[in-house]
């Protein structure tokens, strides 16, 4: 692949690492104070860190939240941006919408600039832009809203959880359903023993629905103008631009993404996860279709094996995750990802006992039966008469205003509530063990032996590019 130089914009860089270097260096003793503390403005602004597609959303959620947009960055320009359509036009939409904040290509260039003037980001870029973006903001202050998977590497989510405590800022990851109450009612139940000691859980999702398993990248196009590809690419190793790479389907490119066990499982195992809070796997396999050296697989399965705490047997338990489609397979003519049948990977009946949770769901299986949940408020117990009798739990987990994750953040910050429940204490661990799930499929059929303590594959050292891999010139940071 070739490569580039990086762009000649040193000196906002060089004055931008000072001052984050400053700002993380003093980290033990830090005190953020807001900008509308000083009566500039009335509510806490924010910077939005990737303004289309669900970056869009993020922004507009934030605004109805209560935060004041003051700047908007994306790689995509639409003041330059010619003949745009599809995905590409809704990134233009949800930039004029702000006409009045700031605009930028680069993050680090706005965090510099911007100063005090932002509160708060949300960082809603490809996954391997998340541990930048989000670090970058720490370390200047501001709290940070980062969208799922937490990061694109392993030893990222390990250092973004604790630059989060380091710093003390209000942080939230981006999967929407943490808020809900029925999640958070069920998660009470689990603990409570409504269904006994926790034996297994199961997990699946009908993705990838993106094209995966390709073993080249498409043919090189010039770069539209008002695209800056350069920046787009960053941290991570280089391809040259084609339409089929962005804005979409980079989630298919190990590089960028990290396929449908990364996209989905912040979604469809935070029940499991959430419930049992159970520390770092000791084990990890996966069985997959498909996956090449430059793409996730088009299904797949994976286990994590945990040890024993006080909601399980002696033994521990397993998490198991389904994803894919059985009959599927990558057309690279059109770069997609066609499907031969419907049926996609999911537990057998002896899991599933009957249910119908069509494509995405999630069950939590114990001693006594099963809690059956998806994110779309939907959740059984069977048997049935597992509520008869039982005393259920009052409410420990507070409640989000308006079963809302963005406002749930907000109020965060303004002290309303004490933190975010999907905060990166939380966030962090769990994305580690999805990652090492995602690890796991580039090593198919292997018992991969997890040291946590020493972040690395036990007896496999050379893997460890894969829990943290190296940055492109001039994308390093001091953490």
């Amino acid at each position: 692949m070739t490569t580039i130089p990086k762009k000649n914009n040193s000196v906002s860089r060089r004055q931008f690492g000072k001052a984050a270097g400053a700002s993380f260096g003093a980290a033990a003793g830090f005190y953020f104070i807001p900008s509308h503390a000083w009566g500039r403005l009335q509510r806490p602004t924010l910077a939005g860190i990737g303004a289309g597609g669900k970056g869009r959303t993020d922004v507009e959620q934030c605004g109805k939240a209560g935060f004041e947009v003051v700047a908007l960055v994306d790689v995509v320009d639409a003041r330059k941006l010619k003949n745009a359509a599809g995905r590409l036009e809704k990134i233009i939409q949800g930039q004029t919408a702000y006409p009045d904040a700031a605009f930028y290509t680069d993050y680090r260039e706005m965090l510099s600039e911007m100063g005090d003037k932002v509160d708060a980001v949300t960082v809603s870029t490809p996954d391997h832009h998340h541990f930048h973006a989000s670090i970058l903001a720490m370390q200047a202050g501001k709290h940070v809203y980062c969208q799922k998977p937490l990061t694109h590497g392993i030893w990222e989510a390990r250092t973004m959880t604790s630059v989060a405590r380091q710093t003390g800022v209000k942080t939230q990851m981006g999967n929407q359903a943490h808020a809900n109450d029925h999640m958070r009612r069920c998660v009470e139940l689990v603990r409570a023993g409504i269904i006994g000691k926790v034996k297994s859980i199961h997990a699946w999702t009908n993705r990838p629905i993106w094209p995966q398993g390709f073993a080249s990248p498409p043919p090189r196009q010039p770069v539209p103008e008002g695209i800056d590809w350069n920046q787009w690419v960053g941290p991570a190793p280089w391809v040259d631009y084609n339409e089929w790479i962005a804005p979409f389907a980079w989630r298919g490119w190990w590089n960028y993404g990290t396929g449908a066990l990364g996209d989905m499982a912040c979604h469809i195992m935070d029940l499991g996860y959430w419930s049992m809070q159970p520390g770092s796997p000791q084990s990890v396999i996966a069985e997959q279709v498909g996956a090449t050296e430059l793409s996730p697989p088009i299904n797949s399965k994976i286990t994590w094996k945990f040890g024993p705490n006080d909601l399980t047997g002696s033994e521990g338990f397993k998490f198991h995750w389904y994803d894919g489609y059985i009959d599927a397979t990558f057309v690279r003519d059109n770069w997609q990802l066609k499907k031969h049948g419907d049926a996609y990977n999911h537990p057998g009946e002896d899991v599933l006992d009957g249910e119908d949770f069509k494509e995405y769901g999630s069950v939590v299986i114990g001693e006594k039966g099963k809690l059956f949940f998806n994110r779309a408020r939907k959740w059984v117990l069977k048997p049935s008469t597992l509520a008869d009798d039982f005393e259920m739990p009052e409410p420990s987990i507070p409640r989000a205003r308006e079963q809302n994750n963005y406002m749930e953040w907000f109020d965060a910050i303004e002290g309303k509530v004490q933190r975010g429940q999907s905060d990166f204490d939380l966030a962090g661990p769990m994305t580690e063990t999805i990652l090492l799930g995602v690890l796991a499929q580039r090593m198919p059929a292997q018992h991969l032996q997890w040291n946590a303590e020493k972040l690395e594959i036990v007896g496999q050292p050379e893997l460890g590019k894969f829990i943290r891999r190296p940055y492109r010139q001039g994308w390093d940071l001091e953490v």
